[in-house]
């Protein structure tokens, strides 16, 4: 008998631990895994297509452009592609920037239209000016989807030979240009071509 007693106490003390170690150990985790979150940048999303070529893609001009964009448009040149929509509020952060960039010449800007209504895309480019040499209307957001566009703004840096080379998510700043871009632009100028 003291032997069933012994054995239910060490139960019912083996149950108190297991109601506080689990607690503690699920609450361990979470601290773990807030602590590592801590120190990433939301910015760095991982791109599995940086180094892969463009994905083949054509698509028309935004409404009241005369100039579509495709994969063929950005091969044999530095470029940079801008992923946009009219209903993005940070994209109009970023347009003075993209504005800077096309008027000075340094790269050809090109715009990817985010699942926009056509007027309102043609509406957001006549009243703030219209940085790009093209723009590509993706209605359905499809050619997004293969160029990897987890939300817009999103920028993209195309290497002459058609391969990305970069990938920012988030509205682009006079800071990331000048530190990021330009010297990424000069580096792929550079390189010699194959």
């Amino acid at each position: 008998m003291a032997d069933a007693v012994g054995t239910v106490a060490r139960q019912r003390r083996d149950r108190m631990a297991l109601r506080f170690l689990l607690p503690a150990a699920v609450f361990a985790l979470v601290a773990a895994a807030l602590a590592w979150g801590l120190d990433r940048d939301p910015r760095a999303l991982p791109s599995a297509r940086i180094g892969e070529p463009v994905p083949e893609f054509s698509l028309p001009p935004v409404q009241g452009r005369a100039l579509g964009l495709s994969s063929a448009h950005l091969e044999g040149q530095v470029s940079l592609v801008n992923v946009f929509a009219s209903w993005c509020i940070p994209c109009r952060a970023e347009h003075p920037i993209l504005m800077r960039l096309a008027n000075g010449g340094t790269v050809p800007v090109f715009g990817l239209n985010y699942k926009d209504k056509p007027a309102e895309a043609a509406a957001f480019l006549d009243r703030l000016g219209d940085p790009y040499a093209r723009t590509g209307a993706d209605l359905d957001g499809r050619v997004a989807i293969d160029w990897g566009v987890y939300g817009v703004p999103e920028t993209y840096i195309v290497a002459p030979d058609g391969r990305i080379a970069y990938r920012h998510a988030g509205p682009l700043t006079q800071d990331l240009v000048f530190k990021q871009i330009f010297p990424l632009l000069s580096r792929l100028r550079a390189e010699p071509k194959e």
